[in-house]
């Protein structure tokens, strides 16, 4: 198959490009050349025809080398059996690709988010209605922008490539070369033994927790574009539910040094500071505004193909890449300015004030 990725060198980009190589698929990439700029240069990536530019049509020269491959393919009679379009943000920008690559392009599929739901009291699916803005133009990407941007993304591929659209919606991404450290937190915390403060709500299995490791939704991916299926996927992992206590027994199982975990209830933990999703990592509390969180169906991919690796394998590869890769690699700043999870001196003075409030 000949496949075009737009964007390509980032976290998801690379599993995809060496996926797509194991299966002998001619890829073409499309990016600014400035993420990672040599990591395809190597013997094993032969083949591989590397194009420079800018999604943004209005910067530099924009989509000037992606025209002139659109002319010779149409020229040729020539066509993309796909194009992978994994760095969509801004609905304009995707309008700008979709429109250029619709006339030699069989399916356009755009990764897209489970954040495009802003209603969290609701357990998504397919079908549930996605969030706005007042505004569609603005281009500004923040936390309460980026959701119903990328829903606008996905608007805008459906309009070009209509029955040739595929739209995936991942959940939060983890494995090796995640620079988020959200789930990677865990790993490499439970890996330094001790007391672990953890969050427990008043019904301990309330706390579900979902993600999806990024070799699995590269796989996911890669196979929809083999079967040819269009549509709406929400992706996100595990088959079956998955407790927060659940997920951190399994992380701790893969590691030798002994861990304590310090189950703190959650509404002390707010009431300390400690904020959900980034001060822990994952964790959200059980609230009604919250009452969908970590319950996505995700039935529709899983029936179409998706499968997810064992917990263990993700949380070792995970610590594994991060203890290679962590000193040449920082983690990710996200919107909130600071990297997820508790430092050592913040951990400690959790604890203590735990074990003092008796």
């Amino acid at each position: 198959m000949r496949i075009l990725i737009l964007g390509g060198t980032g976290f998801l980009g690379p599993h995809l490009v060496d996926q797509a190589m194991a299966k002998g698929w001619s890829i073409t990439l499309f990016n600014r050349g400035k993420t990672d700029p040599g990591l395809f240069a190597g013997e094993a990536y032969q083949g591989i025809i590397q194009l420079k530019g800018d999604r943004d049509p209005n910067k530099g020269d924009g989509l000037r080398s992606l025209e002139s491959v659109v002319a010779s393919m149409r020229k040729e009679g020539a066509r993309f059996d796909a194009v992978i379009d994994n760095s969509s943000y801004v609905p304009r920008i995707t309008k700008a690709s979709a429109e250029l690559l619709e006339p030699v392009t069989h399916l356009y599929q755009l990764v897209s988010t489970i954040s495009v739901y802003t209603d969290n009291a609701v357990a998504p699916d397919e079908s549930t209605p996605v969030g706005t803005i007042p505004d569609p133009t603005i281009e500004q990407v923040t936390g309460e922008t980026y959701g119903p941007l990328k829903a606008l993304c996905e608007q805008q591929a459906n309009l070009v490539f209509r029955d040739r659209s595929c739209v995936v919606r991942p959940g939060l991404i983890v494995g090796p070369g995640d620079d988020s450290r959200r789930f990677t937190y865990w790993p490499v915390r439970i890996a330094r033994g001790g007391r672990v403060v953890a969050p427990r709500a008043p019904k301990p299995d309330d706390i579900r927790v979902q993600f999806i490791d990024v070799r699995d939704l590269a796989a996911f991916m890669l196979k929809l574009v083999e079967d040819g299926h269009a549509g709406t996927y929400l992706a996100n992992g595990p088959e079956g539910q998955l407790s927060f206590e659940e997920m951190l027994a399994g992380i701790k199982a893969t590691v030798s040094d002994p861990v304590e975990f310090c189950w703190c209830d959650e509404q002390w933990l707010l009431a300390q500071g400690v904020a959900p999703w980034m001060g822990l990592p994952l964790w959200i509390p059980q609230t009604p505004e919250y009452a969908g969180a970590g319950r996505a169906n995700c039935s529709k991919a899983f029936n179409a193909g998706l499968t997810c690796r064992p917990l263990a394998d993700t949380a070792r590869d995970t610590l594994t890449d991060f203890e290679r890769t962590h000193a040449e690699r920082p983690a990710a700043i996200a919107w909130g300015g600071r990297a997820p999870g508790l430092s050592i001196e913040r951990e400690a003075e959790l604890l203590k004030a735990w074990d003092a409030r008796k």
